[in-house]
This record gives structure tokens, sequence and C-alpha cells, in this order.
């Protein structure tokens, strides 16, 4: 067990719901095109696949996908819309959990690394990803940049989201490298706003680059998106691809 916070029953139950836009073919297009091309005649491993958000679609597209998720919860989630032996899924951590044979891509998409709290366990999920890719093989990351230059002297919070069913702000310990969520999300019509927060450990690009180091992985392209724009120091996001040397 790693430090990630478990996703409960009732929060795997809404989450597609309130994914809708993320889910969506315009959203999802670009991702499912960047990680098939990667993946090409081989297999991928998605890490923390939750309820198969992006795993479903690229197993469509027919590249063979196992999943490993932390939430039991949420991997029931996903099971509603696949059997198990169409896409495979074992209940772990991302960081030490290993699952049989060898992939050409390895991929951890939405931020979730961010769900290791400590630096010790995101460069065990390195390591990890590291140990069930092929030579040649490509390990994968959506992560966003942290926006602490919107930070002014004394402030320790930003807003993500204003709108009519959502207020979600992040908080952040500069010290540990710690930033916590805060949501809150108005469910019906009468006015009444439900609150949930998370915590999240942020890492800068050039420190996964040496994570990604450590794990024997050499950076291959950084971009700004799926759609492959320039990352550069402007960027919000980043996806970043590291390779295992043949």
């Amino acid at each position: 067990m790693t430090s990630s916070e478990l996703w409960s029953r009732a929060t795997a139950d809404r989450y597609d719901a309130e994914e809708t836009e993320t889910s969506s073919a315009a959203v999802l297009g670009p991702t499912l095109d960047f990680l098939a091309e990667l993946a090409g005649d081989g297999r991928a491993l998605e890490f923390a696949i939750g309820t198969g958000r992006v795993g479903v679609p690229l197993r469509e597209r027919g590249v063979p996908v196992v999943g490993i998720e932390l939430s039991e919860h949420m991997a029931a989630v996903l099971r509603r819309k696949v059997d198990k032996d169409t896409l495979p899924v074992v209940i772990g951590d991302m960081a030490t959990t290993v699952v049989p044979g060898e992939f050409t891509l390895v991929y951890l998409v939405y931020n979730t690394i961010t769900n290791l709290l400590t630096q010790d366990e995101q460069v065990e999920c390195f390591r990890n990803a590291a140990r069930h890719l092929k030579p040649g093989g490509r390990f994968v990351i959506e992560l966003g940049v942290p926006p602490l230059r919107l930070l002014p002297p004394g402030q320790v919070a930003v807003p993500f989201d204003v709108s009519d069913r959502h207020l979600g702000f992040d908080t952040f310990d500069l010290v540990e490298q710690i930033l916590v969520s805060h949501h809150f999300t108005r469910d019906g019509d009468d006015g009444r706003y439900r609150r949930a927060n998370s915590r999240h450990r942020y890492a800068w690009p050039a420190e996964l680059d040496l994570m990604a180091r450590i794990a024997g992985l050499e950076l291959e392209r950084r971009v700004a998106g799926w759609d492959g724009a320039p990352f550069t120091q402007d960027s919000a996001n980043h996806i970043s691809v590291w390779r295992k040397p043949t």
C-alpha cells in the first residue's frame, strides 16, 4: 500500500458522470492516437486505470491493455464496461504491483502520479514502469506544471475552476511540495454544495527526468498536450515520454 488516498464507492459511482467532458471524443481522440502510435503492435499497461476512461477505448482501438488500480470500487465500475478477459485489471498500487509479461507502453494520465505523496514512491513508480517495459518501450505521463507563478507573496491558494456547478481551488505547502485540491460541487438545484478535497505531491518536469534517469529511462520528447503542441515556459501541462534503452 502506498500513500495514495483510496477512492470510495460513492466517488467511483459518480466519477464518470463528473468526467463527461474529458471522456468526450474531442478530448480523448488525440490521447488515443498518441498512445496507440506508441504501443504499436505491442501491449499497453495503464497505471491507475480507474474506471477505464482511457483504457477501454484504447482497447477498442485494438491495443491489448492491462490495468493496475488501487481502488476496488473504481475497478468495479470499469468491470461493468468490459470483462476481465478483454481487459485484465490487477488490484494494487502503481509503485510496486507487478503484472505478468512485458509491454511496449506503460502510461499514467490525468495527473495521477501526484497521488503518490512522497518522492520515494514516485521514484518507485518510474522503476515499476521500467520493470514492465520491453527494451525500446516507452513510459508516458500526463501532468500539469505546478502553477506557482500564480501565487503572489503571502498567498497559498489558486482557483482552477469557477463555474455554476463547481468551485475548485488548490492550496500549496511549498516546503513539502504538497497541494490540496478543494472542490465544492452543486449536486442538485436546491443550492447545496458537496465538499471534497484530495492531497497530491506536485513535481516539476526536471524532477521527473531525474526520476526517469534513476529508473534507467531516457527522455525522448516532451510536448504541451496530446496534440503534440510544443512545450514552452508558458505551458500549463506536459506529456512526457521516456524510453527504455535497447
